[in-house]
């Protein structure tokens, strides 16, 4: 017999504390608390939560954001480091399912840096690790390309979750093949803000109308509830950007901001929304509500051919080197007392 189950879900329209991954993961923390207080099952922090979104990349040229860019490799933080540890032990002290966008570092090198997210259980255990497939537009200055590793659905009490990061949300197979695992809550993250186009050109990409365009796309289709975390902009990310000059600040205070919200199976809005200001958006989710509505256009299972269309996901992880044969023990003398 199969169980529907019913929980809260929060997402999180926050701005982390800029560069400053210490602080942003004790602002994590503390609304990880402040959330089980209020009865959430799920949270959901918005795209590279920790340390902040490298939207300096989409307003000055890469020769003068050489600074930002070594601020946030060092600020980057990996899946087994002690600031992961601390999220962790946030999800399992207040028993509450974490995801959260994050700037990974890796020992391989000192610049490789990826856009990643995690999505922790409420024992603290790392149920999924995904890193952006393909970094959009001038992201590709600052992340390497993720994989297939982790375009995964993780099967939990609260049901089958999946998760993909900003433009991953616009890619059909990507999408498909979430859906294809049988995914019942999806989760979406965004930057606060994402520029375009010059100064004064007033035809910058309108930030809002895309994630609402495609959240309620993957709900429609999916038939699952949707998730939607954006970051905010606030007054310390303005003043971290401030050595960038007037026109930078300028073409940042003139792009259009992101919106936190959470959509039912049929695609439509059940929270309230936020983009001018932080704070949780909630909404009570009850997944036997998607079925119904599978009978009606059901792409993973009678509304397809799979006779006519067929789909292959390698998940296998890049790695920068394999190793054959022994490790080399050396046995080096005792030293003289």
């Amino acid at each position: 017999m199969t169980s529907y189950p019913k929980f809260k879900a929060a997402a999180a329209h926050l701005a982390p504390v800029f560069h400053d991954t210490a602080k942003s993961v004790d602002k994590a923390c503390s609304v990880i608390a402040e959330a089980a207080r209020d009865g959430v099952a799920l949270i959901a922090f918005p795209e590279s939560y920790v340390p902040g979104f490298p939207l300096w990349a989409g307003v000055v040229a890469p020769t003068d954001s050489n600074g930002f860019f070594c601020e946030l490799a060092a600020q980057a933080i990996r899946l087994d480091g002690p600031e992961m540890a601390r999220l962790r032990a946030a999800a399992r002290d207040n028993g509450v399912y974490v995801s959260i966008g994050f700037t990974e570092g890796t020992s391989a090198s000192v610049g490789c840096m990826w856009n990643s997210n995690v999505l922790i259980g409420p024992d603290g255990a790392i149920l999924n690790h995904h890193r952006k497939l393909m970094p959009t537009f001038y992201e590709k200055l600052v992340w390497a390309h993720g994989d297939g590793s982790g375009l995964r659905v993780s099967e939990t009490e609260l049901g089958r979750i999946g998760m993909l990061i900003c433009g991953e949300n616009t890619n059909p197979l990507a999408r498909f093949s979430l859906m294809a695992q049988g995914e019942q809550v999806h989760i979406s993250t965004y930057p606060p803000v994402f520029p375009t186009k010059p100064l004064g050109s007033n035809a910058n990409y309108d930030l809002e109308q895309a994630i609402r365009i495609r959240a309620g796309a993957h709900s429609f289709e999916a038939k699952a509830f949707n998730i939607v975390s954006s970051g905010f902009y606030d007054a310390s990310a303005r003043k971290a950007f401030e050595p960038l000059g007037q026109k930078a600040l300028a073409a940042l205070e003139e792009a259009a901001p992101s919106v936190s919200l959470i959509l039912d199976p049929n695609g439509v809005v059940i929270s309230e929304t936020l983009s001018q200001e932080e704070g949780l958006v909630t909404a009570e989710i009850d997944t036997a509500v998607a079925v119904e509505p599978k009978r009606l256009h059901d792409l993973v299972g009678y509304y397809n051919r799979f006779d006519v269309f067929g789909f292959t996901l390698d998940r296998t992880a890049n790695r920068p080197i394999s190793f054959q044969g022994p490790e080399q023990v050396v046995e080096a003398p005792p030293l003289d007392a």
